[in-house]
Order: structure tokens, then C-alpha cells, then sequence
């Protein structure tokens, strides 16, 4: 990328928005929320790791029964950070990501702020 001189337009992001949760169902452990998240590029601020790592024990402030865990940054919150750096507006984001507002309602910054 930095010998075509494109390090800065080009973004490599991937997804993982499958977890466990902390409990069992009587046979093993039902599907959760959270992941990991990777995202590399020229144009990304780097070298960060975003959101909050949870508690992982049940009945925590992120427990929403049975050990299914909120996450603190939702897919929906890294989606729109590109979105905006792809040139969506800020007032399409709503629209575009119906579930973005339980996550962040601060329009006047970026959602997570790894693209500059």
C-alpha cells in the first residue's frame, strides 16, 4: 500500500460479534455478545485497544441474564466510524444504524474514533 501511495485510503476491518455466555444451558454454553474486532490500515489510529474488557462473572453491571454481557462498543458503533470515514454524514447515522443510539448519542464526535 505505501509503494501505490494508497496507506491512507485503504482500510482492512474485520468483525467477530459472536460470543458465550458465562452460563450453561444444561448442555454447554448459548451464543453471547461481544467480540473481537481488528482494524489495520495507514489512515487508522493505531496501536489502541478500544472499549472496556467486562467483569467476567454473573450478575456483573454488563450481565443481562445469564451471563450474556453487554458489550461496551457495539458492532454497530465501528460500522458507523467507517461510514463516516467512507463520507456518510453524521446525521445519516441514525438511519443507517437503527440500533447506534443505545450505544452512543454524541454526534458531534466519532462513535469509537479510530478513523481520523
Amino acid at each position: 500500500m505505501e509503494e501505490l501511495g494508497v496507506q491512507d485510503k485503504v482500510c482492512t476491518f474485520t468483525a467477530s460479534d459472536f460470543a458465550r455466555t458465562l452460563t450453561t444451558n444444561g448442555d454447554g454454553s448459548d451464543h453471547g455478545w461481544g467480540g473481537n474486532h481488528i482494524v489495520m490500515g495507514g489512515g487508522v489510529n493505531g496501536k489502541q485497544l478500544y472499549g472496556e474488557y467486562p467483569e467476567l462473572v454473573e450478575g456483573n453491571d454488563q450481565d443481562v441474564e445469564r451471563g450474556r454481557l453487554i458489550p461496551s462498543i457495539s458492532c454497530d458503533s465501528y460500522f458507523a466510524d467507517l461510514a463516516l470515514w467512507f463520507g456518510v454524514s453524521q446525521s445519516e447515522l441514525p438511519d443507517i444504524f437503527p440500533n447506534l443510539e443505545y450505544f452512543y448519542q454524541d454526534y458531534s464526535s466519532k462513535p469509537v474514533g479510530f478513523m481520523p
